[in-house]
């Protein structure tokens, strides 16, 4: 691929853009995280082969996936007959499709984001500001966040002698999801789940991924019995949900550990640790279940 086929800019949390441009992809999730794509091209191709504009090494991409097309002034994503097809806000595309600023475009295990309008710069810093904090996969707080959040949760516990409880669950079986649905679907489960359980974490409390299919939720001045009662909730929700992916029905269940901080806590480990401890003994006694 020749330099005047494309622009590649990469930008770090402290860059700067080097120019300005009216539309560009950033990827959200995936190898390359961060990484800002000009879409200068009349048609922008993404895959695993080398030849591509955008090149993404995982193997749940094809050769060559799908392609950004700029008609009349608008940009499109269309598939090129890819094995795990291309998805646009969770709809797979079946032909070409417009895209609007902040609409996010799935090829395989990567998400992009795509940007356009006179404030892209300003969308973009944003995008990457969002990277520190939150996850790209599922839309919540990601481990950096989460441990920062928790750290201060607890001196202010210790400060003001108020309880604090930590809830960590992952999904039962999720290899086997994997598996048997394939990785896209495993996606769809995590990032469901998780927006699902969004809706019930209030304001105050911090959701997030802890890493791979595991959860956790801080509960700031929540003791011991309510945190329990929250949890059941959780694990009821889950449970009763219906996940479907490309017609099929995906049976999701989680166990959780619950902790109460003590006295002797002073960094997140421990907290951590106890928590975990008690999401192992919910599955070894059968999953599904809290435990804590």
């Amino acid at each position: 691929m020749s330099g005047d086929q494309t622009r590649v800019t990469k930008i770090s949390s402290l860059g700067v853009p080097s120019e300005r441009t009216d539309s560009c992809l950033v990827q959200i999730h995936g190898p390359e995280l961060g990484k800002k794509y000009v879409l200068e091209d009349a048609e922008f191709t993404i895959g695993r082969d080398q030849q591509n504009n955008i090149v993404v090494e995982l193997d749940n991409v094809s050769r060559r996936h799908a392609r950004i097309l700029g008609r009349g002034g608008r940009m499109f994503v269309e598939d090129l007959g890819s094995t795990n097809g291309t998805y646009l806000n969770d709809q797979e595309v079946l032909q070409a499709h417009p895209l609007r600023s902040g609409d996010l475009i799935k090829v395989g295990g990567s998400i992009f984001k795509f940007l356009d309008g006179d404030n892209i710069e300003t969308q973009y810093h944003e995008t990457i500001y969002t990277l520190t904090i939150a996850d790209g996969l599922t839309g919540i707080n990601n481990k950096r966040y989460f441990l920062e959040y928790l750290e201060r949760e607890m001196g202010r516990s210790h400060r003001y002698q108020r309880t604090l409880s930590l809830m960590m669950f992952d999904i039962d079986h999720f290899k086997r999801i994997n598996d048997v649905h394939g990785h896209l679907a495993g996606d769809y489960v995590l990032r469901e789940m998780a927006q699902s359980i969004k809706r019930l974490v209030r304001r105050e409390q911090c959701f997030a991924r802890y890493g791979g299919e595991e959860f956790a939720v801080v509960m700031p001045e929540d003791g011991p019995d309510k945190a329990r009662l929250f949890a059941e909730k959780i694990r009821r929700l889950v449970e009763e949900k219906v996940f479907i992916f490309e017609d099929k029905e995906i049976p999701v269940t989680i166990s959780i550990g619950i902790a109460e901080m003590s006295g002797d806590m002073n960094e997140p480990t421990p907290f951590i640790k106890v928590a975990d401890t008690n999401l192992y003994k919910a599955k070894k006694s059968g999953r599904n279940r809290v435990v804590g």
